[in-house]
C-alpha cells in the first residue's frame, strides 16, 4: 500500500472518468467578513455566493477568481472561474472550528467536482479508501459532498462535490 491509500497493482486514475475538474480550494478563516474584504478589495476577486450551513457549523463564501464570464456562460465559453471557498465556524466544535484551533487559519481542503457522487464514493470505497461520511451531506448551494479521509490521501482533505441540479 502506498501512503496515498492505494496498492501498486491498482490501475492509475481509477476516479478519473468521474472527475470534472477542481471545484474549489477551501480556506479556514476566523473572520469571514475580513477575509471576503481582503479577497475582494486587495486581490480583486468577486463574492459570488454566501450562506450559513447550520449542518456543517459554518458561514461560507464562494469567491470567484479571474474574469467575470457573466451569468449566461455556455459550454465552450471556456472554463468556469476558479473558486475559493472561505469557511468560518459558527460553532467552535464544528470541523472548521476544530481545524482553526489545531492549525490556525489556512488551506483546509481541495475539492474536486464530480457528476455522480454516489458512483465516485462506491468506486473509492471499492478500492479501500475511507470516506468521512456514510452518506453524502449538503454542501454549498445545495450541492452534495463527501470527503476522502486525509490519511488515505497523503494528508490532504479531499472533498468531492456534486453540484446541485
Amino acid at each position: 500500500m502506498t501512503d496515498l491509500g492505494v496498492t501498486q497493482d491498482q490501475p492509475a486514475g481509477v476516479l478519473a472518468p468521474l472527475l470534472l475538474g477542481i471545484d474549489h480550494v477551501g480556506i479556514a478563516v476566523a473572520d469571514l467578513d475580513a477575509a471576503i474584504a481582503f479577497h475582494r478589495d486587495v486581490l480583486g476577486n468577486r463574492l459570488v455566493h454566501e450562506e450559513t450551513n447550520a449542518e456543517q457549523g459554518v458561514r461560507e463564501a464562494m469567491i470567484a477568481v479571474g474574469p467575470d464570464r457573466g451569468q449566461g456562460q455556455q459550454q465552450g465559453d471556456g472554463p468556469p472561474a476558479a473558486m475559493i471557498q472561505l469557511l468560518s465556524p459558527t460553532d467552535p466544535d464544528s470541523a472548521i472550528g476544530r481545524f482553526l484551533e489545531r492549525h490556525g487559519p489556512g488551506l483546509q481542503q481541495l475539492a474536486y467536482r464530480v457528476d455522480d457522487l454516489d458512483a465516485a464514493s462506491a468506486l473509492l470505497r471499492g478500492h479501500g479508501l475511507r470516506l468521512l461520511y456514510d452518506e453524502p451531506r449538503r454542501g454549498t448551494a445545495g450541492s452534495r459532498i463527501n470527503f476522502i479521509h486525509p490519511k488515505d490521501a497523503g494528508g490532504v482533505l479531499v472533498e468531492l462535490v456534486e453540484p446541485a441540479g
